[in-house]
């Protein structure tokens, strides 16, 4: 499904990610995991189109999107929930969903994609008219997730779902992704929670210095003693 192949990405003259390769199937839940520096958000950031790509290649079925705008890539089907969330705070919460729905090919199921969002997520119906600033960390995090499904994904790319949520919003938004790949979407969790990452994962990359530097399935990635010590703190 997606093909992402020995890609490079720099800031001027600072490289930060070189010669990452990656794929993800279709349905599938792959994660990245890694320390804070390590390229995690430049990655994702370049296959949402939103960073260019300096070498190597990205596709995505038969499609090369290596040189693609960014809401190109969007219209192929794939949808981005940012690191912080990024949402217009001014803006309600309803309004906030329907940016999701902007392209021409998802503005006719503007009405069952934000059933289908309120469904998942209730506490947000009741705050659909309340500015998006006014809610807290994992309302938002609600409605960033809920903005990239409003898009109807084949792909939805997660940069730090977890970041400054209280333990038991993490446990919810992981429930509701694994609910989200039960249905059969493919998702590429870039995450710096690595058990929780693992958890959900059939499969996962470890990005160390703009690298892969090991990969696997998280049983077998556990079993490595320097994966463990490195990033599980044991």
């Amino acid at each position: 499904m997606l093909e992402v192949e020995r890609l490079l990405v720099a800031y001027g003259d600072a490289t930060a990610i070189w010669d990452v390769s990656l794929t993800v199937g279709e349905g599938e839940l792959v994660s990245v995991v890694g320390p804070n520096g390590s390229g995690k958000t430049t990655l994702i950031n370049a296959i949402a189109g939103l960073l260019p790509v300096r070498g190597g290649r990205l596709r995505f079925g038969s499609e090369d999107l290596t040189r693609l705008a960014r809401h190109e890539v969007s219209s192929r089907g794939i949808a981005i929930v940012p690191e912080g969330r990024r949402l217009f705070s001014g803006m309600t919460v309803e309004e906030n969903l329907e940016i999701g729905c902007y392209t021409l090919g998802a503005r006719p199921a503007r009405g069952a994609r934000l059933e289908r969002v309120y469904a998942i997520f209730p506490v947000l119906r009741a705050r659909r008219r309340q500015p998006a600033g006014t809610l807290s960390g994992g309302e938002q995090q609600m409605v960033a997730i809920g903005r990239a499904l409003m898009a109807g994904p084949r792909l939805l790319l997660l940069d730090e779902p977890s970041l400054g949520l209280a333990p038991a919003i993490v446990d919810h938004v992981f429930e509701v992704l694994e609910a989200l790949h039960r249905e059969g979407m493919a998702m590429l969790l870039v995450e710096q929670n690595v058990p929780k990452a693992l958890a959900v994962a059939s499969r996962a990359y470890v990005l160390a210095e703009g690298r892969i530097v090991s990969s696997g399935t998280p049983v077998a990635l556990l079993a490595e003693p320097h994966i463990r010590s490195a990033y599980l703190g044991e």
